[in-house]
């Protein structure tokens, strides 16, 4: 047998973890362009972005707060992703999962920690899931798209979050356009004593490690179980998969409740580790779009999202130091769009590997029948 000659398209298509880091570079490459066009020292701008997420444990403590929902978010994603659904609704989702949590924590303030927390993360978890179902409905029971669907659903999330804010025994007391804050019986923070004694930030909270407990889950949901199983192959080929015995539409409902599910308790773990309130929108926040990137970056590999949430998670947050040396922070935009476009076009590579491999199918057919 001739082994066949491998390509460089080849080992971009099989290799993923190397076409992301290369993507990674890639991204920072173009960035660079971009702050030498501007006349901007990209010694400068990249050494804040680094001194900034490695300036001790403060540094790092505020890039794990930062990058904790949107990890969660990205599981949501990867997790819809695996089924073959792309769940652009994940910002609705989120919303509605943290206005859930306040509006719990509010209406219940003297319910103490250990009942409390529980409660807030079940009602986040709650009301995403039933943000996914709802669009998962339409689509199994009357075939309307989920991609438009979700993003109608975005929008009322955005509107109706809007609307119960200003309800008067939820909205600040003062002139604030925001919700009240909320109990400090539902906040997930550090004490303070640990926080100066460590030297970490003051947003410091344990939503990490539920973080990393839902990545080992969701792996193992993925990987180790029927339901992973039926998930992937309804993802893989939706028609093989119901010849197979298994239901598409029960799985595509499966996978939207358990993403809207991620998604809401992002956005519960973003309230009550470091916003404690929530203003009346002007825009959309964007960590469900957010985690799309995440995903993407992630590869749809859990472990791969944790690793891509923190990435993002510390560029963000340093992103946002880099007018203090005059630089603009819409240069992180621009690198996580290239990263994102770079990652995105990996399907390229497999495509043309299968149209390479076409032909030679075909040759073989041929000669068989001769």
């Amino acid at each position: 047998m001739n082994k066949e000659k491998k390509t460089l398209i080849d080992f971009f298509a099989n290799n993923k973890f190397i076409h992301t880091l290369l993507s990674i570079v890639i991204g920072f490459v173009v960035g660079a362009i971009f702050l030498s066009i501007m006349h901007i020292s990209v010694g400068t701008a990249y050494g804040k972005l680094l001194s900034t997420v490695f300036n001790g444990t403060k540094g790092l403590s505020y890039c794990v707060a930062y990058a904790t929902p949107y990890i969660v978010v990205g599981l949501s994603v990867a997790f819809s992703f695996k089924t073959g659904v792309f769940n652009i609704g994940a910002e609705g989702q989120y919303v509605m999962g943290s206005m859930a949590a306040c509006v719990t924590a509010i209406l219940l303030p003297n319910l103490p920690k250990p009942v409390l927390i529980p409660l807030c993360f079940i009602a986040s978890m709650l009301v995403g899931a039933i943000w996914g179902m709802v669009v998962a409905f339409l689509k199994t029971k009357w075939g309307i798209n989920e991609v438009l669907s979700m993003i109608m659903f975005n929008w009322i999330a955005f509107y109706l979050s809007n609307f119960i804010a200003n309800i008067p025994a939820i909205h600040n007391d003062g002139t604030a356009e925001a919700t009240k804050y909320i109990s400090d019986n539902a906040k997930i923070g550090l004490s303070a004593d640990f926080i100066k004694a460590h030297d970490l930030c003051n947003v410091t909270n344990w939503g990490i490690l539920v973080a990393i407990v839902l990545t080992i889950i969701v792996w193992f949901i993925i990987e180790k179980t029927t339901l992973g199983y039926q998930l992937k192959a309804v993802g893989f080929n939706k028609n093989a998969a119901e010849y197979g015995g298994i239901s598409a539409n029960k799985s595509i409902f499966t996978a939207l409740a358990i993403s809207g599910m991620l998604s809401g308790l992002g956005g519960a773990l973003q309230l009550m580790g470091m916003g404690n309130r929530i203003s009346v929108f002007s825009g959309q926040e964007g960590y469900g779009f957010a985690g799309i990137v995440v995903a993407l970056i992630g590869c749809s590999n859990p472990f791969g999202v944790f690793a891509a949430g923190l990435f993002y998670g510390s560029l963000r947050y340093s992103g946002g130091k880099l007018n203090l040396v005059g630089v603009p922070t819409q240069v992180v935009d621009i690198i996580i769009g290239t990263v994102v476009f770079f990652i995105a076009i990996s399907t390229i590579f497999s495509y043309v590997k299968y149209l390479k491999k076409k032909p030679k199918e075909v040759k073989k057919v041929e000669g068989k029948e001769e």
